[in-house]
């Protein structure tokens, strides 16, 4: 795969002509995040670019995870994610989390984090996270939606300096999204 997780990459990856969808989000260009979660030892996390608020009051945010990507079979035992923010200097921590994979690497071994709420890993160099119980589970198609209640954070993401999707289009995804 020649382009970072998200809309236009995996279409064009899954050979897929171009359509209205394609057209419509090739310009566009959106917040990335890495989530992290933990279930029992099995600790995961990946880079994410399907994700939104979904709600005010109750707050609820909704964040997809790809079936195919190994964080996916942790995240299905898992009562807990975190979702980070993080900054354009911090582009490697993306690298590791959107092109390598738990199937070859133990992504924690290579970056600074410590156990946050409910046991789940935050990364040290995110700008900001919230942890997120797992309100709902939705089969939506090739990813899986979580629908988030949030439940801590830290940090902050206002510097408009967080990582995007046309920011990471060199990246190559671990798994095919």
């Amino acid at each position: 795969m020649s382009r970072a997780p998200g809309p236009t990459g995996w279409l064009r990856t899954r050979g897929m002509t171009e359509g209205p969808l394609e057209r419509f989000v090739d310009g566009l260009d959106y917040p990335m995040y890495v989530v992290t979660t933990r279930a029992g030892e099995d600790r995961a996390g990946c880079l994410v670019g399907f994700a939104t608020q979904t709600s005010i009051d109750p707050a609820r945010f909704l964040v997809c995870i790809s079936e195919a990507n190994a964080t996916a079979r942790t995240v299905a035992a898992a009562t807990h994610v975190a979702v980070h923010a993080v900054e354009r200097k911090h582009k490697q921590l993306a690298r590791l989390f959107g092109e390598e994979s738990e199937d070859w690497t133990d992504k924690f071994a290579q970056c600074a984090w410590h156990d946050g709420p409910h046991g789940v890993p935050l990364l040290d160099d995110a700008a900001a996270w919230f942890v997120g119980e797992i309100a709902e589970r939705l089969d939506l198609g090739d990813h899986q939606g979580l629908l988030l209640m949030p439940v801590d954070g830290g940090g902050n993401a206002s510097s408009g300096d967080v990582l995007t999707f046309q920011q990471l289009t060199d990246l190559d995804a671990g798994h095919p999204a």
